[in-house]
């Protein structure tokens, strides 16, 4: 069973868990989602992002070979630092989106969010001369995200550096053992994930919770993530790409560099770079009298038409007390304030995203 020491742990506690997609696993919720989301906000959410697949690959050939599977420049990547990217299939439209560590000269990880996707990479590495090892179920992920979250964590590693920069990583030690510390927060605040060997992440777990406990560090499951990340305007993979779109469709132009030798899909997107987009993700502010609307997902592809939004990803905001919603509109009602109707009943505002920390400060801040 994919993260099989966490799973364990939470199952024999009696944890629900939720399948994002197969082998693809991890805890729906603790207690109540909307106080696990506000705990977050307020003092500190754990979570448990093991889930994820991690490569590390190694090799003469590994930036060339990365330069061909995702879509940003490594050249200038330096040592302890992380890049967020796009993988595309051939045609240009976004398979899924991922992070690339660099913890050598020719050695790196590279983070996806489904197991599955560890398939893809090895057929693209076909041909060239590196190394692949899937570390995924080698080590437990935790995140640890909200303005106490630094303050938790030094309380249970040795070594935690004095400063982080956002989009960095370093080494610190739990329990005599090496426990990489990460600068990145998935839910649009302060955060950090935590990379330590899959037998040590129930005790590294515990320890965090223990030493939170004074602050009301909260368990967190998916539910609260989830309404995280659309107050901060992230996409999901089994939500904003379960059918095709583009990056220019997404809003992510800004992660494709087409001045090397170009990725996988990226000759496509050049193609046709000047040719408007079919469609816009948006930020959706749903009416109160509306019903929650079901998100469209499950590789539908029919583009919204003109006064119709389909809705992607949707929840209920604590901290803004309505429904909230990541969806895509026609290019003729992506301005903020154009009012849609909700593809399956509703109407809607949309909306400049990120809802939550419009001006992107929170999660750079000095914790």
């Amino acid at each position: 069973m994919t993260n099989a020491p966490l799973l364990s742990f939470f199952r024999e506690r009696g944890v629900p868990l939720r399948e994002l997609a197969p082998d693809t696993v991890t805890p729906a919720r603790f207690n109540d989602p909307p106080t696990e989301h506000l705990a977050t906000r307020r003092t500190c959410g754990l979570f448990d992002f093991s889930f994820m697949g991690c490569i590390e690959l190694w090799g003469r050939e590994s930036l060339a070979f990365l330069h061909r599977l995702q879509t940003r420049n490594l050249s200038h990547l330096a040592q302890g630092r992380l890049v967020y990217t796009l993988l595309l299939r051939p045609d240009g439209t976004v398979l899924s989106d991922a992070t690339v560590w660099r913890l050598g000269a020719e050695r790196y990880w590279l983070f996806v969010g489904r197991r599955a996707d560890v398939a893809h990479v090895s057929s693209l590495a076909a041909g060239y001369p590196v190394f692949l090892a899937d570390r995924s179920s080698d080590q437990a992920i935790i995140a640890v995200q909200g303005r106490r979250a630094r303050a938790t964590i030094a309380c249970c590693l040795s070594g935690v550096p004095a400063a982080l920069p956002y989009y960095a990583f370093a080494s610190a030690r739990f329990d005599g053992a090496e426990c990489i510390m990460a600068r990145l927060g998935y839910s649009g605040d302060t955060g950090y994930e935590l990379v330590v060997d899959a037998g040590r992440g129930a005790m590294l777990w515990r320890a965090l919770l223990n030493a939170g406990a004074a602050h009301d560090i909260a368990e967190c499951g998916f539910d609260a993530a989830d309404s995280l990340r659309i107050e901060a305007g992230h996409i999901l993979f089994s939500r904003e790409l379960a059918f095709p779109v583009t990056p220019c469709e997404l809003g992510l132009t800004r992660l494709l560099d087409f001045y090397r030798d170009p990725a996988t899909g990226v000759a496509a997107l050049a193609a046709r770079r000047w040719q408007e987009p079919r469609q816009h993700l948006a930020g959706l502010m749903i009416d109160d009298e509306s019903p929650q609307p079901v998100a469209t997902t499950g590789g539908e592809s029919t583009l919204p038409v003109a006064g119709i939004a389909r809705p992607t990803s949707v929840c209920r905001s604590p901290i803004f007390g309505r429904l909230l919603g990541l969806g895509f509109v026609s290019p003729a009602d992506r301005y903020p304030g154009t009012r849609v109707k909700l593809a399956g009943g509703g109407r809607a505002r949309v909306a400049r995203l990120p809802f939550y920390d419009p001006a992107r400060f929170l999660s750079r801040r000095v914790p």
